[in-house]
This record gives C-alpha cells, sequence and structure tokens, in this order.
C-alpha cells in the first residue's frame, strides 16, 4: 500500500480565474508534459501510483485538483464548472508551465474532460490517454434529457440535475461511509435497487466486496471532501446538458493518437462506436472494476509506458 506522506507536496498556482492545487514530479524533464485528470468523487491522489512511474520513464508529471476539488478554488455559480472552463483550466495550466501541447490522461470524469478538451482546443493535446469512460457521443437529444427517458429521475446523473442540493447534503452528511462504501472492488452482482444509487451507498451501513485502498490512502479522500463538501464537484454533472450545447460548434473526432484502457467488470459499458468518432485508437482491457489506476496499479502503469513507448518510435 501507498504510504500518503510520499505524495508530492503542492502548488497553488492562479489559472483561467481560479487556484488550482497541482502535485508535480519529474520537474527535470521540462518539456515532456503528461497531465493527469482525476474522476468523481476523487483527488489528484487517485494517481499516487502513476506519478513515480510516468517521472522515472522521463515526464514531467502535472497534476491538478480540478476546479471544485481539495484546495483548489470552488466557485459558487453553476455554470463555472461546465467544459469550457474546465477545459480552460487545463489550458491555462499548459500556458503557465510555457508548454504548447502535453499528452493529458482523464479517468473517469476526468476521461470527460479529456475528450471535451480535445474537441475544444486539439492543437494543445499531443496525445489522449483515457480510463473506464469511453468516449460519448453527442446524440440528438441534450444528455440528462435523454438520460432521463432511458434511466429514470433517479438515475443518479438525473437526481443531481433535478434535485439540486439533497444529494449533496446528503453526501455531506455521510462522507466518510459514502467514500469507504463507494471505493471497493470485486463487488458481486446485485440487480438495481430502487432510489438514487449515490444516496443508497452514503446511507448503507455494509460495504459490498473488498477495499481498493488503506485505511490511511482513504483519509486522503475523506478529510478532502470533509473540507469542501461535494457540491462544486457534483456541479460538474449540472452541466451536461450545457456541455452538449457547447460542443455542438465543433467536429466530433478525437484525431490525436489515444489509448483506451477499460476495467472489465466496470459498471460503465465500453463503446461500440469509439473507431468512428476516435480512428486512431488502442484499446486495453484490464481484470478490474472501475477505479482503474488504483485496483491494478502495476498493470494500469505497464500499459500506459508500453503505450507511450511505442508512439515515440511510431
Amino acid at each position: 500500500m501507498f504510504n500518503p506522506t510520499d505524495f508530492p507536496t503542492p502548488s497553488l498556482i492562479s489559472v483561467n480565474g481560479v487556484t488550482l492545487e497541482v502535485f508535480e514530479a519529474g520537474r527535470q524533464h521540462a518539456g515532456n508534459p503528461i497531465v493527469l485528470c482525476h474522476g468523481w468523487p476523487e483527488h489528484a491522489f487517485s494517481w499516487r501510483y502513476q506519478i513515480p512511474a510516468l517521472a522515472a520513464a522521463g515526464y514531467h508529471v502535472i497534476v491538478p485538483n480540478q476546479r471544485g476539488y481539495g484546495h483548489s478554488s470552488c466557485p459558487t455559480e453553476v455554470t463555472a464548472y461546465d467544459i469550457e472552463h474546465l477545459a480552460g483550466d487545463l489550458v491555462a495550466l499548459l500556458d503557465h508551465y510555457g508548454y504548447e501541447d502535453a499528452t493529458f490522461v482523464g479517468h473517469d470524469w476526468g476521461a470527460m474532460v479529456v475528450w471535451g478538451l480535445a474537441l475544444l482546443h486539439p492543437n494543445r493535446v499531443k496525445q489522449v490517454i483515457n480510463l473506464s469512460l469511453p468516449y460519448q457521443e453527442r446524440g440528438e437529444m441534450p444528455w440528462i434529457e435523454f438520460m432521463e427517458q432511458c434511466l429514470g429521475s433517479d438515475y443518479y446523473f438525473v437526481h443531481f440535475n433535478r434535485q439540486p442540493g439533497v444529494a449533496d447534503a446528503v453526501l455531506e452528511d455521510n462522507t466518510s461511509r459514502f467514500l469507504r462504501n463507494l471505493f471497493r472492488k470485486n463487488e458481486p452482482r446485485r440487480e438495481p435497487e430502487p432510489g438514487m444509487a449515490m444516496i443508497n451507498l452514503a446511507r448503507a451501513e455494509t460495504p459490498l466486496g473488498e477495499p481498493v485502498m488503506s485505511d490511511s490512502e482513504l483519509a486522503v479522500f475523506v478529510s478532502a471532501f470533509e473540507a469542501t463538501g461535494f457540491t462544486g464537484s457534483i456541479n460538474w454533472y449540472r452541466n451536461l446538458d450545457r456541455n452538449w450545447h457547447i460542443l455542438a460548434e465543433v467536429s466530433p473526432i478525437i484525431r490525436q493518437p489515444t489509448l483506451m484502457i477499460y476495467g472489465e467488470r466496470d459498471a460503465i459499458p465500453q463503446s461500440e462506436k469509439l473507431n468512428a468518432f476516435v480512428p486512431n485508437v488502442t484499446v486495453a482491457n484490464l481484470d478490474c472494476g472501475h477505479w482503474i489506476q488504483q485496483e491494478k496499479p502495476e498493470e494500469t502503469n505497464e500499459v500506459i509506458l508500453n503505450w507511450l513507448a511505442q508512439q515515440r518510435i511510431a
């Protein structure tokens, strides 16, 4: 298990009208940047196993807590968390370091941001590595509206939007239990239960499966969300339909070399149309659930480093 005291000391960097808490390694490799983007409800700490491996391989590793997380700014306006702002933070971070472009790595919501960044600012993205969440096709109907039709009003994406503040309060009242119950692996398959899944998790007394991380590792996440609450991070979900409109004006094709890593036991389905939207993609599958880089750190590092090495040769 990882010792949290080994994690890099952060810097607070002012970019794009906010302050981002940024962790770095491999500064001696300036000129070869790789930016790691966490998901929900996570933290830069979710990349703790990748940071040293990438630095040892010759990369300047840049890992922000994105807006709404950790000691980064948590704007009060919901629209401050749309894809233009989230992608704009990453572009401004590149400008801060003097980089034209970088390799971007995203997991879960971080992958959604990296996909959007590559569409909105393709010249700033050298390569894409995304975990868990494949490219999401922009269909004819806004995403939340579509999910509500297909999955109902209790689906957590929809609930976050239609009942603002309700889930936020439950998660905040049960932060430690919620995160303990969420960060699990090898969970038994079960039928979906009624109600809103995240609220149910926050109130469940007994976790399923096995813990993804040690108590000391989990404490990093718990401490962060006890300080910030969940509203800033949940506001990312409250911009999905706004993002749908923003992305209407850009080409939907990701042209950069891309590595897509799936967890074979992840509840998020693999994309059947990935090649149509990401023609230069390599797909890898690992025997794990949703928390890929934390469940299978060595295997994740091996897949990423091998792919990066092949890109340098190509």
